[in-house]
């Protein structure tokens, strides 16, 4: 006879300190804390309700069902898996650390990538958007620091200028201030009312597309290029029998939008040349002999220069907007004599990033409705105000357009039935200041996949629980809630999951070690 499971009551304890108490007194608490491991460190787990069972591999025969009442809390739980830092740190650095390989692996080779990537052609390229406004910057002229993550020059003065000068609002147009590093001010427009927030919602919205054209125009000038060399195209036959003559260069990327203090977004690119096989067209060799990286470095600068949008029509713009890549436009290579950028400080960069969103501009929230909107929009508000109200407006329906150029209440209230706008996803991803891409992107041929290491993450989880490699784990679940169900419950997971971490850590250093002693001993 099986004993009865005890009902945790968090009812019964009111503070956390009690709750913990509570929870660590009943006779399952060992099982509790074994049941929420894969979930533990989680700021808001996914609890699940259902049945899971157990069916044979090869036979589909099922051997055995639980339901979850008959687990701890009656529930299944499963991280959210949030990528965002702000929002799930612990989730936000597992994602991190799958960027990373991502990233790095697209350099190096490993996980089914072929080490021979390491002796593509790479650049890291930084594309900023254009300037929308003169803004409050820091800027160093000079650096004498030893690192730049604890850097501290001197900064220049913000935007100095010889003569006292106002804008046409009566704003100052300069500033003699030397802004520290978190000086609340970087970022924020001299005069909000000079300051074009139409355009740089635009801007982030199409800068996806802008990215699309200008990796088409960098393959296209290789392409050229190789035909002035006298470099032959590729002849390739597809699956259906036709025969298709293709460029023998192609550009594989991955790419991490990090969004400014000013709230435009700009993109950290890592452009790899590829060569092309005609018998394997998703084979990765190396770009053929007399394509070097100075040619990848030259394409990119030529295609910043060359690609502009102009975006669709619109009723308070009815030539539409320009929208192209700001002057600053950095190019680097990866691994060079120089020794400048290696491929993993550029992987722990850009994967740092991946965990971001908005949070450098210091607004962080949901989707936005039109229940909510008035709570963060105002036409003269501060500058992320006039942002977020610049992309509610301008994603209005067409019909609704106002002559001041704000939104009106029924506009707000979205209650006015008229024609669709080519710019109403502008209204979805206002919350986003305007910005509806993934913060972290890549060619297929680039890297791995993000499914692929989730893939490998489970199975290694298996295998190390002694799951029966015959069966496979059915579950008919629902969702029954987000987040503990006490302070107290996310205390204990969240610490037992801090030392098993850790605990990793200093096993991994000691392996290391011993590995370190067996070298130095031969």
């Amino acid at each position: 006879m099986s004993t009865p499971l005890t009902i945790y009551r968090p009812d019964l304890a009111a503070g956390r300190d009690a709750q913990v108490l509570h929870r660590a007194a009943t006779p399952e608490f060992s099982g509790w804390l074994e049941h929420t491991r894969t979930a533990g460190g989680c700021a808001r787990p996914v609890r699940l309700t259902g049945t899971i069972a157990a069916v044979e591999r090869d036979t589909g025969r099922v051997l055995g069902e639980q339901h979850t009442d008959e687990l701890p809390d009656g529930a299944l739980y499963k991280a959210c898996g949030n990528r965002r830092e702000s929002q799930c740190p612990d989730c936000a650095w597992v994602y991190q650390g799958d960027a990373y390989q991502v990233v790095r692996c697209g350099l190096t080779g490993g996980k089914g990538v072929p080490a021979s990537v390491d002796r593509h052609p790479v650049v890291f390229a930084t594309f900023t958007a254009p300037s929308f406004g003169p803004v409050h910057h820091r800027h160093i002229p000079r650096h004498t620091c030893a690192t730049r993550q604890r850097c501290d020059c001197r900064p220049a003065p913000c935007r100095a200028r010889h003569t006292a000068e106002t804008c046409q609002h009566g704003q100052p147009a300069a500033c003699f201030a030397r802004h520290d590093a978190d000086d609340p001010r970087l970022g924020q427009p001299l005069c909000l009312d000079c300051y074009d927030h139409a355009h740089q919602v635009v801007w982030n919205y199409f800068s996806g597309e802008l990215w699309r054209r200008t990796k088409q125009a960098i393959e296209r000038h290789l392409a050229v290029l190789c035909r002035r060399r006298g470099v032959p195209l590729v002849r390739v036959v597809t699956a259906s029998g036709k025969v298709r003559w293709v460029p023998p260069v192609r550009v594989s990327h991955g790419k991490i939008a990090e969004m400014q203090r000013r709230a435009a977004v700009h993109f950290h690119v890592l452009l790899r040349l590829d060569g092309v096989d005609p018998d394997d067209l998703d084979a990765l060799v190396p770009p053929p002999v007399g394509i070097t990286v100075d040619d990848l470095e030259a394409a990119v600068h030529t295609a910043v220069r060359q690609i502009t949008i102009t975006t669709p029509p619109h009723p308070d713009r009815q030539g539409g907007w320009v929208v192209a890549w700001g002057e600053q436009v950095d190019v680097r290579r990866i691994n060079s004599t120089s020794g400048e950028l290696t491929d993993a400080k550029v992987a722990t960069y850009l994967a740092k990033y991946a965990t971001k969103a908005t949070e450098a501009t210091g607004h962080q929230s949901t989707r936005l409705t039109p229940a909510t909107i008035d709570d963060y929009a105002d036409p003269e508000g501060d500058h992320l105000a006039r942002l977020i109200d610049a992309c509610w407006h301008l994603g209005r329906p067409t019909g609704t357009d106002t002559a001041s150029g704000a939104a009106t209440a029924d506009d707000r209230q979205g209650s006015i039935d008229t024609k669709p706008n080519t710019y109403a996803g502008l209204r979805r991803w206002a919350h986003m200041l305007g910005f509806g891409g993934h913060f972290l992107t890549k060619a297929r041929r680039y890297s791995v996949t993000f499914g692929l290491l989730r893939d490998t993450r489970a199975t290694y989880r298996r295998a190390e629980d002694d799951h029966p490699t015959d069966t496979v784990t059915v579950g008919m679940l629902t969702y029954a809630g987000s987040g503990w169900l006490t302070e107290g419950d996310a205390l204990l997971a969240n610490t037992a999951a801090a030392q098993r971490r850790q605990a990793r850590r200093i096993g991994r250093e000691e392996l290391a070690h011993e590995a370190w002693l067996v070298g130095a001993a031969a």
